[in-house]
């Protein structure tokens, strides 16, 4: 069986706190558990103050046989880092938003440079998803044509460098489209006439929504899926509606992080289930124990903060 563990973002000692809690024991500088694995759904790099050692963790388990782990878009954004364009120069402008996420983990590894350069190689192996016995992990949405797309052209083994490259070069390329989407949600672009502001005053131009739901007739706020900012209650104009494939309801459980929600992890419905817990913000990491079920159940979390 499985439990899926949420966004952990450079929180090792809360990861080891919750691996114990779970009956996972210490073997060296990894965690066992005699009949469990563990799946890590992404986003365990940036933010918090012991990245190193979550990594080292991670993949440690991962090469070991005692976890599963997939791509976050927090692990994109720092290969992102390191790769430059045909002019040489970073893919990642200094002051934007992806490098201010890598910030610390950048300064953290500072003084391991080779060790640093094997992680990401090491997070290139990864996959963008994951689908196991009756249930699914994906990092931000599941959508079938996606996934399909990145069966089709994503190589066995590494993934290579350029692909990651045209995230930012060619980010509407069907297959850069189906990656962003997978590791990033499905974003809604605002208006030009809604201006929304966050706690700390900064401007949105596009919002996260709940991929798992029809959006005709609902409100700008009850088809955002957002945590740093609230929408209002206007109806969405049809002719404004964005175009995606809603997940169905019978569709098998899919497990996801990277909405960072105060009052989650939670069970969304019966087949749907968030699991980041938002640990920089609530010091709180969570993680759904999987028991075979086809019907998910809010009783199966474990959270330890």
């Amino acid at each position: 069986m499985y439990d899926i563990i949420g966004d952990i973002h450079g929180h090792a000692t809360l990861l080891k706190k919750l691996l114990k809690t779970m009956g996972y024991s210490k073997r060296g500088n990894i965690y066992v558990h005699p009949e469990r694995t563990a799946v890590f759904v992404g986003d365990f790099l940036n933010r918090g103050p012991e990245i190193r050692e979550t990594l080292r963790l991670i993949r440690g388990m991962a090469e070991n046989g005692n976890a599963l782990a997939i791509l976050g878009n927090h692990e994109i954004n720092n290969i992102l880092y390191h790769l430059k364009d045909a002019q040489e120069k970073p893919l990642l402008r200094q002051t934007g938003k992806r490098f201010a996420s890598v910030d610390l983990t950048i300064r953290e590894f500072k003084p391991f440079p080779d060790e640093w350069k094997s992680h990401r190689r090491w997070m290139r192996t990864l996959p963008l998803f994951l689908e196991l016995e009756n249930f699914r992990v994906v990092h931000a949405s599941w959508c079938d044509q996606n996934i399909e797309l990145l069966k089709a052209e994503l190589p066995v083994g590494k993934i290579p460098k350029q692909i990651f490259r045209n995230l930012v070069l060619d980010p509407h390329s069907p297959l850069s489209h189906s990656i962003l989407e997978t590791t990033r949600g499905v974003h809604m672009i605002m208006p030009p006439d809604l201006k929304v502001l966050d706690s700390r005053g900064r401007l949105h131009r596009f919002f996260r929504i709940k991929w798992w739901e029809s959006p005709a007739g609902k409100t700008f706020h009850d088809l955002s899926f957002e945590s740093k900012f609230r929408l209002p209650q206007y109806t969405i104009p049809p002719e404004i509606l964005p175009d995606f494939e809603i997940y169905p309801e019978d569709a098998p459980p899919v497990f996801f992080g990277h909405y960072c929600r105060g009052n989650g992890p939670f069970v969304i419905n019966g087949n749907l289930c968030c699991v980041d817990s938002c640990v920089t913000n609530w010091k709180v990491l969570a993680a759904y124990r999987w028991n075979g079920e086809t019907t998910l159940q809010a009783d199966h979390f474990i959270k330890v903060s």
